[in-house]
Protein backbone atom coordinates (compact mmCIF):
# COMPACT_ATOMS: atom_id res chain seq x y z
CA UNK A 1 0.00 0.00 0.00
CA UNK A 2 1.69 2.86 -1.13
CA UNK A 3 2.01 6.04 1.21
CA UNK A 4 -0.62 9.34 0.24
CA UNK A 5 0.35 12.93 0.85
CA UNK A 6 -1.77 15.48 1.41
CA UNK A 7 -0.67 18.81 -0.04
CA UNK A 8 -2.27 21.81 1.84
CA UNK A 9 -2.21 25.29 0.73
CA UNK A 10 -3.08 28.61 2.59
CA UNK A 11 -6.45 29.63 2.28
CA UNK A 12 -6.74 33.67 1.36
CA UNK A 13 -9.33 35.90 1.48
CA UNK A 14 -9.17 37.58 -1.70
CA UNK A 15 -5.96 38.37 -4.19
CA UNK A 16 -5.07 41.31 -2.15
CA UNK A 17 -4.99 39.27 1.13
CA UNK A 18 -2.43 36.79 -0.65
CA UNK A 19 -0.29 40.28 -2.17
CA UNK A 20 -0.08 41.52 1.93
CA UNK A 21 0.88 37.74 3.29
CA UNK A 22 4.07 38.20 0.49
CA UNK A 23 4.92 41.11 1.76
CA UNK A 24 4.60 40.57 5.70
CA UNK A 25 6.24 37.34 4.67
CA UNK A 26 9.68 38.74 3.11
CA UNK A 27 9.07 41.94 4.90
CA UNK A 28 8.67 44.42 2.03
CA UNK A 29 8.64 47.77 1.77
CA UNK A 30 4.78 48.19 0.64
CA UNK A 31 5.31 51.34 -0.73
CA UNK A 32 8.25 50.20 -3.11
CA UNK A 33 7.01 47.05 -3.86
CA UNK A 34 9.29 44.48 -5.88
CA UNK A 35 7.35 44.39 -8.27
CA UNK A 36 9.02 41.29 -10.49
CA UNK A 37 9.47 39.44 -6.88
CA UNK A 38 5.87 39.65 -6.02
CA UNK A 39 4.58 38.63 -9.46
CA UNK A 40 6.32 35.58 -9.34
CA UNK A 41 5.38 34.75 -6.21
CA UNK A 42 1.69 35.36 -6.91
CA UNK A 43 1.79 33.30 -10.30
CA UNK A 44 3.34 30.35 -8.32
CA UNK A 45 0.56 30.28 -6.11
CA UNK A 46 -2.16 30.43 -8.98
CA UNK A 47 -0.14 27.54 -10.62
CA UNK A 48 -0.34 25.14 -7.43
CA UNK A 49 -4.21 25.75 -7.19
CA UNK A 50 -4.24 24.92 -11.20
CA UNK A 51 -2.14 21.74 -10.60
CA UNK A 52 -4.28 20.70 -7.62
CA UNK A 53 -7.46 20.97 -9.56
CA UNK A 54 -8.61 24.14 -6.77
CA UNK A 55 -11.09 26.73 -8.94
CA UNK A 56 -9.68 30.12 -9.35
CA UNK A 57 -12.09 32.64 -8.15
CA UNK A 58 -11.73 35.78 -10.90
CA UNK A 59 -10.64 38.30 -8.89
CA UNK A 60 -7.22 36.09 -8.55
CA UNK A 61 -7.15 35.88 -12.66
CA UNK A 62 -8.02 39.81 -12.60
CA UNK A 63 -4.88 40.71 -10.37
CA UNK A 64 -2.25 38.30 -11.77
CA UNK A 65 -3.01 40.11 -14.99
CA UNK A 66 -2.77 43.57 -13.07
CA UNK A 67 0.63 42.55 -11.93
CA UNK A 68 2.14 41.36 -14.94
CA UNK A 69 0.41 44.57 -16.52
CA UNK A 70 2.60 46.76 -13.90
CA UNK A 71 5.70 44.76 -14.54
CA UNK A 72 5.24 45.02 -18.48
CA UNK A 73 4.97 48.98 -18.00
CA UNK A 74 8.22 49.18 -15.99
CA UNK A 75 10.19 47.95 -18.58
CA UNK A 76 9.28 50.36 -20.39
CA UNK A 77 12.17 53.17 -21.17
CA UNK A 78 9.89 56.04 -20.89
CA UNK A 79 7.01 56.03 -18.31
CA UNK A 80 3.99 58.33 -18.30
CA UNK A 81 3.68 61.93 -17.11
CA UNK A 82 1.45 63.52 -14.67
CA UNK A 83 -0.02 66.36 -17.11
CA UNK A 84 0.15 68.43 -13.90
CA UNK A 85 2.81 68.05 -12.00
CA UNK A 86 5.08 66.85 -15.10
CA UNK A 87 6.46 64.35 -12.60
CA UNK A 88 6.64 60.66 -13.60
CA UNK A 89 3.66 58.41 -12.86
CA UNK A 90 4.94 55.12 -11.06
CA UNK A 91 3.12 51.98 -12.51
CA UNK A 92 2.67 50.59 -9.10
CA UNK A 93 1.32 53.65 -7.31
CA UNK A 94 -2.55 52.37 -8.08
CA UNK A 95 -1.65 48.74 -6.52
CA UNK A 96 -0.01 50.53 -4.00
CA UNK A 97 -3.28 52.28 -2.85
CA UNK A 98 -5.18 49.86 -2.92
CA UNK A 99 -3.34 47.49 -0.76
CA UNK A 100 -2.90 50.05 1.62
CA UNK A 101 -6.79 50.52 1.76
CA UNK A 102 -7.62 46.56 2.22
CA UNK A 103 -5.23 46.22 5.18
CA UNK A 104 -6.93 49.03 6.83
CA UNK A 105 -10.30 47.36 6.39
CA UNK A 106 -8.67 44.46 7.55
CA UNK A 107 -7.24 45.41 10.46
CA UNK A 108 -10.59 47.17 10.97
CA UNK A 109 -13.17 43.83 10.81
CA UNK A 110 -9.94 41.83 12.81
CA UNK A 111 -10.41 44.66 15.68
CA UNK A 112 -14.34 44.29 15.36
CA UNK A 113 -14.23 40.88 15.37
CA UNK A 114 -12.81 40.69 18.53
CA UNK A 115 -15.31 43.13 19.74
CA UNK A 116 -17.84 40.99 19.01
CA UNK A 117 -16.20 37.87 20.66
CA UNK A 118 -16.04 39.92 23.50
CA UNK A 119 -19.62 41.10 24.23
CA UNK A 120 -20.78 37.56 23.25
CA UNK A 121 -18.74 36.29 26.26
CA UNK A 122 -20.26 39.21 28.43
CA UNK A 123 -23.54 38.62 27.79
CA UNK A 124 -24.71 35.45 25.67
CA UNK A 125 -28.81 35.18 24.55
CA UNK A 126 -30.82 32.68 25.90
CA UNK A 127 -33.74 32.74 23.69
CA UNK A 128 -31.89 32.81 20.60
CA UNK A 129 -33.63 29.18 19.82
CA UNK A 130 -36.74 30.16 20.10
CA UNK A 131 -36.67 33.08 18.26
CA UNK A 132 -34.76 30.79 15.34
CA UNK A 133 -38.03 28.74 15.62
CA UNK A 134 -40.61 31.67 15.33
CA UNK A 135 -38.93 33.10 12.37
CA UNK A 136 -38.81 29.68 10.51
CA UNK A 137 -41.86 29.60 11.62
CA UNK A 138 -43.52 32.26 9.53
CA UNK A 139 -41.98 30.96 5.96
CA UNK A 140 -44.01 28.07 6.47
CA UNK A 141 -46.87 27.08 3.74
CA UNK A 142 -49.70 27.82 5.74
CA UNK A 143 -48.73 30.87 6.80
CA UNK A 144 -47.70 32.39 3.06
CA UNK A 145 -51.27 31.06 2.02
CA UNK A 146 -53.23 33.16 4.88
CA UNK A 147 -50.56 36.05 3.87
CA UNK A 148 -51.46 36.08 0.03
CA UNK A 149 -53.21 39.06 -1.38
CA UNK A 150 -53.62 40.29 -5.30
CA UNK A 151 -50.93 42.40 -5.23
CA UNK A 152 -48.60 39.98 -4.45
CA UNK A 153 -50.18 37.03 -6.99
CA UNK A 154 -50.26 40.06 -9.78
CA UNK A 155 -46.63 40.79 -8.97
CA UNK A 156 -45.59 36.99 -9.23
CA UNK A 157 -47.48 36.58 -12.58
CA UNK A 158 -45.44 39.95 -13.86
CA UNK A 159 -42.35 38.70 -12.65
CA UNK A 160 -43.30 34.76 -15.47
CA UNK A 161 -44.41 37.45 -18.23
CA UNK A 162 -41.10 39.34 -18.04
CA UNK A 163 -39.25 35.80 -17.99
CA UNK A 164 -40.94 34.74 -20.88
CA UNK A 165 -40.78 38.21 -23.18
CA UNK A 166 -36.89 37.80 -22.37
CA UNK A 167 -36.70 34.31 -23.37
CA UNK A 168 -39.02 35.41 -26.99
CA UNK A 169 -36.32 38.91 -27.14
CA UNK A 170 -33.25 36.52 -26.63
CA UNK A 171 -30.31 38.46 -29.05
CA UNK A 172 -29.36 35.22 -31.61
CA UNK A 173 -25.45 36.09 -33.31
CA UNK A 174 -25.66 34.81 -36.85
CA UNK A 175 -22.16 33.61 -38.01
CA UNK A 176 -21.42 34.26 -41.80
CA UNK A 177 -18.64 34.15 -44.11
CA UNK A 178 -17.84 37.08 -45.89
CA UNK A 179 -17.70 36.66 -49.73
CA UNK A 180 -13.90 38.43 -49.83
CA UNK A 181 -10.63 36.40 -49.81
CA UNK A 182 -7.37 38.17 -49.23
CA UNK A 183 -5.79 36.70 -52.01
CA UNK A 184 -8.58 37.74 -54.40
CA UNK A 185 -8.55 41.31 -53.31
CA UNK A 186 -4.50 40.93 -54.00
CA UNK A 187 -5.27 39.65 -57.67
CA UNK A 188 -7.13 42.57 -57.92
CA UNK A 189 -4.28 45.28 -56.87
CA UNK A 190 -1.79 43.92 -58.92
CA UNK A 191 -4.08 45.17 -61.64
CA UNK A 192 -5.08 48.17 -60.17
CA UNK A 193 -1.43 49.09 -59.69
CA UNK A 194 0.64 48.38 -62.83
CA UNK A 195 4.59 48.80 -63.38
CA UNK A 196 5.63 51.78 -63.61
CA UNK A 197 2.35 53.92 -62.09
CA UNK A 198 1.43 55.10 -58.98
CA UNK A 199 -1.92 55.24 -57.49
CA UNK A 200 -3.66 57.42 -54.49
CA UNK A 201 -4.39 55.80 -51.56
CA UNK A 202 -8.34 56.41 -51.94
CA UNK A 203 -8.85 55.18 -54.99
CA UNK A 204 -7.41 51.49 -53.70
CA UNK A 205 -11.04 51.67 -52.21
CA UNK A 206 -13.09 52.18 -55.31
CA UNK A 207 -15.48 49.90 -55.40
CA UNK A 208 -15.77 48.45 -52.44
CA UNK A 209 -19.06 46.90 -51.63
CA UNK A 210 -19.18 47.82 -47.32
CA UNK A 211 -16.53 47.91 -44.38
CA UNK A 212 -15.87 44.56 -43.90
CA UNK A 213 -15.13 44.44 -48.04
CA UNK A 214 -13.01 47.48 -47.44
CA UNK A 215 -11.12 45.58 -44.40
CA UNK A 216 -10.11 42.83 -46.86
CA UNK A 217 -8.94 45.32 -49.81
CA UNK A 218 -6.50 47.06 -46.31
CA UNK A 219 -5.52 43.14 -45.35
CA UNK A 220 -4.21 42.17 -48.80
CA UNK A 221 -2.50 45.87 -49.39
CA UNK A 222 -0.64 45.65 -45.82
CA UNK A 223 0.46 41.82 -47.28
CA UNK A 224 1.67 42.86 -50.45
CA UNK A 225 3.62 45.53 -48.87
CA UNK A 226 5.01 43.29 -46.28
CA UNK A 227 5.92 40.76 -49.16
CA UNK A 228 7.43 43.67 -51.30
CA UNK A 229 5.37 43.07 -54.11
CA UNK A 230 3.87 46.91 -53.56
CA UNK A 231 4.96 49.68 -52.11
CA UNK A 232 3.79 52.75 -49.86
CA UNK A 233 5.29 56.25 -50.74
CA UNK A 234 4.61 59.51 -48.59
CA UNK A 235 3.39 62.25 -50.68
CA UNK A 236 3.09 66.09 -49.73
CA UNK A 237 0.35 66.90 -47.60
CA UNK A 238 -1.27 65.34 -45.06
CA UNK A 239 -2.46 61.78 -45.19
CA UNK A 240 -1.36 61.92 -48.43
CA UNK A 241 -0.15 58.50 -49.36
CA UNK A 242 0.65 56.96 -52.75
CA UNK A 243 0.79 52.97 -54.36
CA UNK A 244 3.28 51.87 -56.39
CA UNK A 245 4.47 48.23 -57.95
CA UNK A 246 7.42 46.26 -56.90
CA UNK A 247 10.02 46.70 -58.88
CA UNK A 248 10.44 44.86 -62.09
CA UNK A 249 12.68 42.06 -61.12
CA UNK A 250 10.42 41.53 -58.12
CA UNK A 251 7.69 41.34 -60.18
CA UNK A 252 9.06 38.98 -62.30
CA UNK A 253 10.08 37.13 -59.85
CA UNK A 254 6.50 37.17 -58.00
CA UNK A 255 4.76 35.97 -61.46
CA UNK A 256 7.46 33.26 -62.15
CA UNK A 257 6.36 31.93 -58.31
CA UNK A 258 2.63 32.02 -59.66
CA UNK A 259 3.45 30.21 -62.68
Amino acid sequence: MQDTYEIKLPQFEGPFDLLLFFIERDELDIYDIPIYKITTDFLQYIQQMGILNIELASEFILVAATLMRIKAKMLLPRREVDPVTGAEIDPRDELVNRLIEYKKFKEATESLRKLEEDRQSINKRGNALAENKEIAALFETEFEMQSLTMFRMLKAFQNVLDKLAREKNKVVHTVESPAYTISGEKMLLFEKVKIGSKLPFEEVFEGVENRVHAIFVLLALLEMVQEQQLKLIIGEGYNNFWITNAEPEAQILHEGQEN
